[in-house]
């Protein structure tokens, strides 16, 4: 199935379903070549980024945010084409939101307080010299600003 595709069924489906969705798409195009924990490290920016609010207040407007995810820098007409791999990207997007579901004390974060990742190989944001959380294969993560949730 191609990006503009999923991206447009999204908006059709309720929530929490297009969330996950648009979480299992993002990990697929930023992570499909990463381990889980780098999946699950990519999917965490994605729902810290969302609790923050700066991006939008749910996981589809974050991932969608202008040049923030891949699902806005690839081509609307990429496949999703890698059956095994689109599997993995489900799995660990739906096992990340029920991680991340739980209060913030009792959640198992792989990159704690990152807000942005980038593959340094390829990309060279103008924030690459911000904290460092981790590197996990290909991807850095950073702590470039101290994001809180919006106050419910």
């Amino acid at each position: 199935m191609k990006l503009v595709w999923i991206l447009w069924l999204s908006q059709f489906m309720p929530q929490p379903a297009a969330d996950s969705l648009c979480l299992s798409t993002t990990l697929y195009l930023e992570a499909r070549d990463q381990s889980v924990r780098g999946q699950q490290a990519v999917a965490e920016v994605a729902l810290r980024r969302r609790d923050s609010g700066l991006w939008g207040n749910d996981v589809c407007s974050v991932v969608t945010a202008r040049k923030q995810f891949a699902p806005t820098i690839v081509s609307p007409n990429t496949r999703i084409s890698n059956v095994d791999a689109w599997a993995e990207a489900v799995t660990v997007a739906l096992e990340s939101e029920r991680n991340w579901s739980l209060p913030p004390g009792e959640r198992k974060e792989v990159v704690p307080g990152a807000s942005h990742f980038a593959a340094l190989s390829i990309a060279q944001p103008s924030w690459r010299n911000a904290y460092q959380v981790a590197t996990i294969g290909d991807h850095t993560f950073f702590k470039v600003q101290k994001l809180k949730p919006v106050k419910g």
